[in-house]
């Protein structure tokens, strides 16, 4: 017999993995709000007057949860990088220096290859925090600062596999970065200049960088005939045109659709203004790319004229965010 999905007990032993993981995130939210939270502002407090950086290190899965922390608090803003715990016992303590901050993670605290990265943080006084669940642990005691998780239970059945304990290091993690992030007032533009690459890094470009301007804007007045108007918009490709004043500023917008919702025996020898639409929705030139998408997306609109001054200076479409990889 075929079980059905809900039946499935790959799906029953999937939403008891979540609901306990979620369980050890309440948790955490929960000793944030008591003893835990003081010594994660002591903790922000330091990384932020630190001059130096961020160091990430710990031991298998810990260390695996590191290196994503590492690379989220690099793109946000807080330079950081991850130090394998037993190759900073063969010479990469020298990557450390004076003014940086060590953040080591180790579940137990008893991890026996960081022994050697907090008797040297302690030796030459680098800020110490321990992200552990043992603050009575050789990591918690040798720690200027103990970030000490709650106990909870493992989504595993067995309670060994490291599950709800990394997924509870992973928020603290984001947790950290966003902290910083919003300490130091980081910006979406901030994060491009991080992450120029991919669809995100597509999506944070400003519009006046993939905007069509100058000869390439289709363009009418409100006195000149639709006929004009219709050779305007399929000479030009993007179905519309842009209707401006005497003054150059945007009176409207003639679209496919304006043309197909007047369609009748007299339509190209109507006047522009007749037709168009007036104060169509705009954007200004710096605005992000992936805000014009959702613009787009939500009034089912294909094109997106750009202002300044209330003149149009640009057009982007639809077209265009799907060329870059933004859409």
């Amino acid at each position: 017999m075929t079980l059905s999905n809900s039946d499935h007990p790959a799906l029953a032993s999937a939403l008891r993995t979540i609901v306990t993981e979620g369980e050890g995130l309440s948790h955490l939210a929960e000793a944030l709000r008591g003893s835990l939270g003081a010594a994660f502002t002591q903790a922000i407090d330091k990384i932020i007057a630190t001059q130096g950086r961020v160091i990430i290190s710990g031991m298998g899965k810990s260390g695996h949860v590191g290196r994503k922390i590492a690379a989220t608090l690099a793109s946000t803003g807080t330079p950081a990088h991850f130090v394998h715990p037993s190759e900073a016992s063969h010479g990469d303590l020298g990557m450390i220096q004076d003014d940086d901050v060590i953040i080591a993670m180790s579940w137990s605290g008893e991890s026996v290859e960081l022994a050697d990265l907090v008797a040297y943080a302690n030796r030459f006084n680098v800020t110490l925090i321990a992200l552990t669940s043992n603050a009575e642990s050789a990591l918690g005691k040798g720690a200027d600062i103990c970030l000490t998780l709650p106990k909870a239970k493992e989504a595993c059945p067995n309670g060994l596999a490291p599950t709800t304990s990394t997924t509870m290091q992973l928020a603290m993690g984001d947790a950290i970065a966003i902290a910083l992030l919003e300490s130091r007032g980081f910006t979406s533009n901030d994060f491009r200049r991080y992450h120029p690459g991919g669809k995100l890094g597509a999506q944070l470009r400003q519009v006046r960088a993939v905007m069509h301007s100058g000869d390439r804007l289709p363009l009418a007045k409100p006195k000149d005939s639709m006929a004009d108007a219709v050779v305007t918009i399929s000479s030009k490709g993007f179905g519309c045109v842009l209707v401006i004043g005497a003054e150059g500023q945007l009176a409207g917008l003639v679209t496919d659709g304006d043309l197909r919702r007047h369609m009748s025996p007299d339509l190209l020898s109507r006047s522009v203004e007749s037709v168009m639409t007036r104060n169509p929705k705009t954007v200004p030139p710096e605005t992000l790319v992936a805000e014009a998408l959702e613009i787009m997306e939500s009034r089912k609109i294909s094109a997106l004229v750009v202002v300044e001054n209330q003149k149009p200076v640009g057009l982007i479409h639809l077209l265009d965010l799907l060329r870059i990889g933004a859409a």
